[in-house]
């Protein structure tokens, strides 16, 4: 299935890129914020407005752990616990922020991080749902999110080609039909260099269904490259202003860089067009301004055509270069001015 409904809004390669903005935590515990950032996605003309279902006891346990990566995180040595406790938006803001969603026109629904979560996000009549990198791997949700019928968007990140199998399977097994696969690489930020745009086309050809891209890179050239290669939905977070901070600010667009993100991507769809190999409607008079072989001397009756007293300019409204060898060395018919585009009959 290449094409599907999310919200009654259609996704697929047909249409113009669905876009869906990311708030994640960059609502800084604030909900006057958060209501904020709903209403700066609005203004900025995306699809659909995304939040995170979760808390910091449904995703993991006060162990101690923190993040060790080496320098590649921005959360680098945060406790893992504490971190989700600080990034997670209270489910008593969700009902909130989906109607601010809607009188705005846009959607707007979640990714859910453990069972509990769909069975309350049900409760708020979702039009769909979406699957974080690090919950691909967790089939018990991914059944759960199938068993509502709704359509299903997940991202790839960190997963190999065979666990992306096995989660669409588990969700067709279990009765999802409606569903988008993400590409993604999940480092935060992430760089150009690391995007692999490239398998977009790979993913839509291997598992047959809308391909989009989950990008955490800096600015919107990836998305919009991704958009040439067939993605049909981009997710992307964003802020009211990096510089406020936030736990995703860093990585995330502000609101006119979201805006442009909606207008540069849907840019790209409708330069994709068709396979073009004629010259079309638009071009015709175009042509005009092509060059062709002018009269660049007086030449006389009877005298002979040369690379001296002929010339190749604009407008095209004489013999096309490529007969220039043709008719170099034949003779004039008649009189010929300077200024004069040469034609089949002055030779």
């Amino acid at each position: 299935m290449t094409e599907i409904s999310i919200g009654g809004r259609p996704v697929g390669p047909a249409h113009k890129p669905f876009i869906i903005a990311e708030m994640s935590g960059n609502h800084n515990q604030s909900l006057e914020r958060a209501l904020a950032l709903v209403d700066a996605a609005a203004a900025a003309g995306v699809d659909a407005l995304k939040l995170q279902t979760y808390t910091a006891d449904t995703i993991t346990m006060d162990t101690g752990f923190a993040i060790d990566e080496e320098g590649q995180s921005l959360w680098e040595g945060k406790n893992l616990y504490k971190l989700y406790e600080e990034a997670h938006t209270p489910w008593a803001w969700h009902a909130e922020l989906f109607a601010r969603a809607r009188q705005h026109g846009m959607l707007a629904f979640s990714s859910p991080f453990d069972e509990t979560a769909v069975d309350f996000l049900e409760q708020l009549d979702v039009p769909a749902y979406k699957i974080a990198s690090f919950e691909n791997a967790h089939w018990p949700l991914l059944r759960k999110v199938a068993a509502t019928g709704k359509p299903v968007i997940v991202s790839t990140g960190a997963a190999t080609l065979a666990e992306i199998d096995d989660a669409v399977r588990v969700l067709r097994e279990a009765g999802c039909r409606e569903l988008v696969l993400l590409k993604c690489t999940s480092t935060y930020p992430a760089s150009p260099a690391n995007t692999n745009l490239r398998t977009i086309p790979v993913l839509a050809e291997t598992f047959g269904c809308p391909i989009g891209l989950s990008d955490h890179t800096m600015g919107v050239g990836a998305s919009v490259a991704a958009v040439a290669l067939g993605a049909c939905v981009i997710e992307k977070h964003f802020t009211l202003s990096r510089a406020e901070g936030g736990v995703d600010s860093a990585f995330s667009l502000e609101p006119h860089e979201l805006k442009s993100l909606v207008e540069e991507t849907e840019r790209a769809h409708q330069a994709l067009g068709t396979v073009q190999l004629c010259i079309q409607t638009g071009e015709e008079k175009s042509r005009l301004y092509k060059r062709s072989i002018y009269v660049a001397k007086p030449i006389a009756a009877g005298e002979e055509l040369t690379a001296d007293n002929l010339k190749i300019i604009r407008p095209g409204d004489g013999l096309w270069p490529r007969h220039w060898d043709v008719v170099l060395g034949r003779t004039a018919t008649r009189d010929l001015k300077s200024g004069t585009p040469l034609t089949w009959e002055a030779l």
